[in-house]
């Protein structure tokens, strides 16, 4: 005898295919479901994409991380001297810079987060990108242009963007400052094969030392020195734990540019 595999009618499974039936419907009346968000498929005029709540999450935690960016260095160039836009343009890998443009240059914590500092600042203006140093625990980036509204207008969008302002950045710490008087041949010629990049010291010329953390400030003070003094660049690193700057010429112009750089510093902290 065969046998029938319906349930027999006003039994409980007549209960629960009504049941499916219903919640089969009420998802096909409000449209499908996407990680829990609705999208209603009745309703009219232009269409929109519907962020998932996975997907809020994921923007609300990029944009703490803006807001947690460290700004260690802010320092505005209003005009790049001869000598320190020849030896940034030595290391330099993207446009290179020419005298008189004005210059930002800022360095932020942690290192990574540069890239999106640097996506900010070239989308405020037509500012160009020279130099961009990704390390581990700092960024940096310099950033050129002829005119200073643009280059200071690409600083204010990144300081709203992180939540700070220039008061908010790191003070300069000297670590180490120091003139020495007519070099000897021998500490001449290991500078010059040690630096490179910049012009070459001359034995029985004096020698004007900076050393600063965080590393940036020595531009500043790199580039107020050549204003103020008839001096050699010889060295100018601006990235790293510390920032080194070497300077070289007579004892009287070497004074004097130590002054003009040391008066930048104090400015910073000021």
């Amino acid at each position: 005898m065969t046998r029938s595999l319906s349930p027999p009618s006003g039994s409980s499974y007549d209960g629960e295919d009504r049941a499916v039936s219903r919640r089969r419907s009420a998802l096909s009346s409000a449209g499908p479901r996407i990680t829990g968000t609705d999208i209603g498929g009745q309703s009219s005029g232009a269409s929109c994409v519907i962020t998932t709540d996975s997907e809020g999450r994921r923007i609300a935690r990029q944009s703490s991380h803006v807001q947690s960016i460290e700004l260690r260095t802010y320092v505005f160039l209003d005009s790049l001297q001869p000598q320190l836009a020849a030896y940034m343009g030595t290391v330099s890998q993207g446009f290179l810079p020419i005298p008189g443009d004005a210059c930002l240059w800022l360095e932020v914590s942690p290192g990574m987060a540069v890239h999106r500092v640097t996506d900010i600042a070239l989308k405020a203006s037509t500012v160009r990108l020279g130099q961009m140093v990704v390390e581990r625990a700092f960024g940096s980036i310099a950033m050129y242009h002829r005119d200073q509204s643009n280059v200071l207008h690409s600083g204010e969008v990144v300081l709203e963007a992180i939540g700070s302002s220039i008061d908010r950045r790191s003070r300069c710490e000297v670590t180490w400052t120091e003139i020495i008087r007519a070099i000897t041949p021998d500490h001449a010629v290991l500078i010059n094969r040690q630096n490179r990049r910049g012009s070459m010291i001359q034995a029985g010329m004096s020698m004007f030392i900076l050393e600063t953390e965080p590393a940036g400030y020595v531009l500043m003070a790199a580039n107020e020195a050549e204003k103020a003094s008839n001096i050699t660049v010889v060295d100018v690193k601006a990235v790293g734990a510390f920032g080194r700057l070497t300077l070289a010429g007579k004892e009287g112009d070497v004074e004097e540019a130590a002054a003009a750089a040391m008066r930048a510093v104090a400015q910073i902290n000021g």
